[in-house]
């Protein structure tokens, strides 16, 4: 039996080092969402008539000016499937996310998210978790380390431990099973706990996971960089006719002409075989596909490189979009005046952070300056929000597991990066795919969106490893169907695997098998 959903009735935890400062309980009845995206879990849902208990507890960390906000949200007893479930955030948010906490409760699990002590504003995500200009610096010029290392590390893992004891005063039982879903800095968050914290969770579900953060945000500029160079932002559509022409040529390469491109690491094609184009636009008009176009989408692909051409960071796919990327413009008057739309995800990283300058300007830095940006990001921050331990033989100890993915067509965090991660995994342990694996998803973007096929059930996939040992050699994946659009389906193979084409119909699972090569 439950405890009402009365603070009175749930104890403040035992949480070392931090002081719990208010707390409240509020049932929620009848709760309903339309075209909700659930987090890693596959297309939209509708929930309805929902009823749970938020519990949000506000706690500190004396001496360190923090106030964070953890929420928690618990079915009633009768709907409780026993199961605990930490939720992750996406850019600077880090979680406590309403539409990635509701679909959970409505399967049965508790929910918990943080704050980690900056508020962002959870009905509107995408209006504002991009930026950290209210909580970067305690005063110009100085970093907030104690809200970096909250962001970090220490409330995601802070959230975990008030989550379950709320959840064991609450049903008078601990759960029995508990687990992470995160995308993008909910994916880090993930295998921050992996690394950090191996006995937070019995299974982790990791998207996209931007572990190298201080590598990969501050890369993020790279396509601006060489447009402010050039002085010439070209249009969307320009880069839209660049993206297309890649997947066309491209296509075929695994055996199947469908739209998707699922052998990037075979795809030789180069942007400058565009220029010239004369492309139809969105908007009805046409353009002219310029050198200035060839040369950023080429040069995104390849990755930011030194001014002796050195690696920097790791590029994107050819088949990522460019437009809704890092490489956004905004034109007025067709094509004939565009400036570049940089993502304030990278330019906040580098001036709050990097710099710790608000008003420092990334317009006209050279080359050399762009690549000291990025060795200077690691050198400050990787210790504290790097998230690459590659020994994760604490966490496999445990019996944990881990799924992580990553969509092949992500137009923000550039697939290379997993493959990094996941290999220096590897070095240490070649059995790691007892406990840890990757799944490479052809034609979805940055945690969700694209033409792809996207996995249908992660979440149970896991459920059934952990608690079944059953693990997963595949994993469900489909299109969802709009209008005449035919349904694809595919089984995502574990990497390096992949989905090789044997014969029949290409938009049935079953004409695929997965194998060490196309």
């Amino acid at each position: 039996m439950a405890s009402p959903c009365n603070i009175s009735a749930i104890p403040y935890p035992v949480l070392p080092g931090a002081s719990f400062l208010s707390g409240t309980a509020v049932a929620v009845l009848n709760y309903t969402a339309s075209s909700i995206e659930p987090l890693n879990q596959g297309p939209s849902i509708n929930i309805t008539s929902l009823d749970f208990c938020n519990v949000t507890l506000t706690y500190t960390h004396p001496g360190e000016n923090d106030t964070i906000n953890v929420k928690i949200y618990l079915p009633s007893s009768s709907s409780w499937n026993g199961r605990f479930m930490g939720t992750g955030g996406g850019g600077f948010n880090a979680g406590g996310i309403d539409t990635y906490m509701t679909p959970p409760v409505s399967e049965g699990y508790v929910a918990a998210g943080t704050d980690a002590g900056h508020y962002v504003d959870n009905d509107d995500i995408t209006s504002t978790e991009f930026y950290a200009t209210n909580w970067a610096q305690v005063s110009p010029g100085n970093v907030n380390h104690y809200l970096l290392e909250d962001f970090a590390s220490v409330a995601v893992n802070e959230m975990t431990i008030i989550g379950k004891a709320v959840a064991a005063s609450y049903y008078g039982k601990k759960p029995d099973y508990s687990y992470w879903n995160g995308c993008s800095t909910g994916g880090r968050q993930g295998m921050m706990m992996a690394q950090r914290y191996p006995d937070g969770y019995d299974g982790i579900l990791a998207g996209a996971p931007g572990v190298h953060w201080a590598e990969l945000v501050p890369a993020m500029y790279w396509p601006q960089f060489l447009m402010n160079r050039l002085g010439m932002y070209p249009s969307p559509c320009e880069f839209d006719a660049i993206t297309a022409a890649a997947i066309e040529a491209c296509d075929g390469l695994d055996g199947v002409k469908d739209g998707i491109l699922s052998a990037p690491d075979l795809c030789k094609f180069h942007a400058n075989a565009t220029v010239g184009r004369n492309v139809s636009c969105s908007d009805g008009s046409t353009t002219i596909v310029s050198s200035e176009a060839a040369m950023v989408a080429q040069a995104t692909w390849e990755g930011p490189r030194a001014e002796d051409g050195s690696f920097l960071w790791y590029g994107l796919n050819p088949s990522s979009s460019l437009s809704t990327g890092t490489a956004i413009t905004f034109c007025t008057k067709g094509d004939a005046n565009c400036i570049g739309i940089p993502s304030p995800f990278p330019v906040d990283w580098i001036n709050l952070f990097v710099v710790k300058n608000a008003s420092f300007s990334l317009t006209n830095i050279t080359q050399r300056e762009f690549a000291r940006l990025i060795h200077s990001s690691v050198h400050q921050y990787a210790s504290i929000i790097g998230t690459t331990d590659a020994d994760l033989s604490e966490y496999k100890k445990t019996g944990g597991k881990i799924i992580s993915w990553h969509g092949l067509s992500d137009q923000l965090n550039p697939l290379g990066g997993t493959l990094q991660y996941y290999n220096s995994v590897e070095k240490k342990d070649a059995k790691l795919r007892d406990f840890y694996r990757l799944f490479e998803v052809p034609g979805v973007q940055h945690c969700l969106g694209g033409n792809g096929p996207y996995p249908v059930d992660m979440m149970g996939a896991l459920v059934q490893w952990v608690e079944q040992g059953v693990a997963p050699d595949v994993l469900a994946a489909k299109t969802t169907a709009t209008g005449n659009t035919t349904v694809i389906e595919r089984n995502l193979c574990p990497y390096p695997l992949v989905q090789k084409y044997v014969g029949g119909d290409s938009n049935v699972a079953s004409s695929f098998v997965c194998s060490s090569e196309f």
